[in-house]
């Protein structure tokens, strides 16, 4: 994520220039001049969004002055590997478009090293989640080739095939595959090797963060009940704010949406004052990032399995938070599958958040206000001006589906069962 404040008086033209990059309302042409997306071969998802605030001042209702916090542009790209090598490649091939772009942000220049500026405009998140860790965009294309091809081939040849056992079915469909791949026209390159780097960080990762909290445990069991007892006096006078949402910004928000199968989100917000909220706050996404990385990395967060990559960002010094995601389906049916699966994470998260629906000892209540949420949620969300996905037409369920048949494809035996379940996949 690149993340710069804009040049107010120049943020009409920026809004005209990143426009000039989708096919359509906030879809990008995926080889579009200024950024071709496409070229890029690790690249699952990306986005140019302005960072316009629209609840800078919620905080009045704390008796606070109004946030005077800069709009920003962000760039987010979510991607195979590491983020250096994403940013070499992009400045590599999209140099011109990529300063024309950055031209409208406070910091930059005509003599600026575009490089060297990404690398020191990149933001961590605070917590990242990956729908299946490892699948390259790579794995994706030619998984989903294969399905295609095999599609084809058993309606060319329906006739014949409806004639043979599963067992048979199955022979012939390896037989195709094989000589296929024989002929160069169906590649399925093996995996990559995980970097020994990666995989140590992932074990210190692993070990170390439950290790750091047993050691601390003593202290963290004295403390609770006092943390408690405080937040629960958080959440007894924390005001709601979830007024109707604004049909103009409405609108603009659903002109960008529902173009394919799969969908963007980002908002954003001021997070409560207060130490109590703050640490709050830390933890719960700590531990999201935690789980995400070791538990939740194949196919679901918790139960929620439409997602493909999410972040949660802080800004300004922890005093607002950006949640960015990449979804399939409607944003109806987003909002449905959190309240009905994991209302207690939202709660968990967002209620940190002003203005969230009052919560009941953090996780409970909260998201359960179905109405007021996801009036509140729509009215924290922004617009994303720019948004690519390389893969149009393809959930997470479709590239696990086709992650199955590749695996029945190469599995050495396979039971009579398990071969009547795979032909199932097509």
């Amino acid at each position: 994520m690149i993340l710069a404040p804009t040049i107010p008086a120049r943020e009409p033209d920026l809004r005209l220039l990143l426009a000039s990059m989708n096919r359509e309302p906030g879809l990008a042409a995926p080889l579009n001049p200024m950024v071709p997306f496409a070229r890029f071969t690790q690249l699952h998802f990306a986005r140019f969004v302005i960072l316009d605030d629209l609840t800078l001042g919620d905080i009045e209702v704390y008796g606070m002055p109004r946030l005077n916090l800069p709009k920003y542009l962000a760039f987010l790209g979510d991607c195979d590997g590491s983020a250096d090598d994403l940013l070499r490649e992009l400045a590599k091939q999209a140099n011109e478009g990529l300063r024309a772009v950055f031209e409208h942000c406070t910091d930059y220049s005509a003599g600026t090293e575009l490089l060297v500026w990404m690398k020191s405009h990149n933001v961590q998140p605070a917590a990242n989640y990956v729908n299946w860790l490892g699948r390259t965009v790579q794995q994706v294309r030619e998984e989903e080739a294969v399905r295609q091809e095999i599609e084809n081939y058993l309606q060319s040849n329906s006739s014949s095939i409806a004639m043979l056992q599963p067992r048979h079915i199955r022979d012939a469909l390896k037989e195709f595959v094989a000589t296929e791949q024989r002929a160069g026209r169906l590649p399925l390159s093996p995996p990559e090797a995980t970097p020994l780097r990666w995989q140590i960080r992932n074990v210190l990762n692993l070990v170390g963060i439950p290790l750091v909290l047993l050691l601390v445990s003593p202290i963290l069991l004295l403390a609770l009940p006092f943390f408690l007892i405080l937040l629960r006096r958080c959440e007894c006078s924390d005001p709601e704010i979830a007024p109707c949402v604004d049909p103009p910004h409405a609108e603009r928000l659903a002109s960008i949406e529902d173009r394919d199968v799969t969908n963007q989100f980002s908002a954003m917000g001021s997070v409560k004052p207060g130490l109590v909220r703050r640490i709050t706050m830390l933890l719960v996404l700590g531990a999201i990032d935690y789980t995400a990385r070791h538990l939740f990395n194949r196919g679901r967060l918790a139960r929620v399995t439409t997602i493909q990559f999410a972040r949660w960002v802080f800004l300004d010094g922890g005093r607002r938070v950006l949640f960015a995601s990449n979804y399939d389906g409607s944003l109806e049916s987003y909002m449905d599958d959190f309240i009905n699966k994991v209302a207690f994470g939202l709660n968990a998260v967002f209620s940190n958040g002003i203005g969230y629906p009052r919560t009941n000892w953090l996780l409970l209540d909260g998201a359960k206000d179905e109405q007021t949420f996801k009036r509140y949620l729509r009215r924290h969300q922004i617009s994303t001006q720019v948004w690519y996905n390389a893969f149009p037409a393809l959930t997470a369920l479709d590239k696990r589906r086709n992650a199955l048949i590749r695996e029945g494809l190469e599995k050495p035996g396979m039971t009579d069962a398990e071969i009547q379940e795979w032909l199932r996949l097509f």
